[in-house]
């Protein structure tokens, strides 16, 4: 069984978790917060984002695109609605590997409970706006 891709969707959430984290991090929203709870001072040199947005666009694709597959995958296997499919593979991925990886290498990392909270809650809300837009937009079967 090899799961059926639409790479524009891919695409379109790929871009959605630049949008979610631009919005969310920035300074008015929780950018702020996160800076002082990250121990994080900006460079004021736009440069310095340079390789970390590149990172993230690329690491966007390939969670969209596993995203993708596994929203096949369990479709196939429990039908249904394809963005219910979306929405329920997106919340058990999220809690499974997400956030259960984040709360992990946070209490060991000795890092603050409000980050942890701040991050994972960020990961929820861009893994459903990407569940939105996988679900909402199926390959055509």
């Amino acid at each position: 069984m090899i799961p059926e891709i639409n790479y524009w969707a891919v695409l379109v959430a790929t871009a959605s978790t630049m949008v979610v984290g631009s919005v969310w991090y920035t300074p008015k929203v929780f950018g702020t917060l996160w800076m002082r709870l990250a121990n994080v001072t900006p460079s004021g040199n736009a440069k310095d984002a340079v390789g970390p947005m590149i990172a993230t666009v690329v690491v966007s694709f390939i969670t969209a695109w596993v995203f993708a597959g596994a929203i096949w995958i369990a479709h196939a296997f429990y039908g249904g609605s394809f963005l219910s499919s979306a929405l329920i593979t997106g919340l058990l991925l999220w809690a499974g590997f997400t956030a259960a990886r984040f709360v992990t290498h946070d209490a060991f990392e000795g890092r603050p409970v409000k980050l942890t909270m701040l991050n994972i809650a960020h990961e929820l809300v861009t893994v459903v706006v990407m569940a939105v837009i996988l679900g909402a937009w199926p390959p055509a079967m």
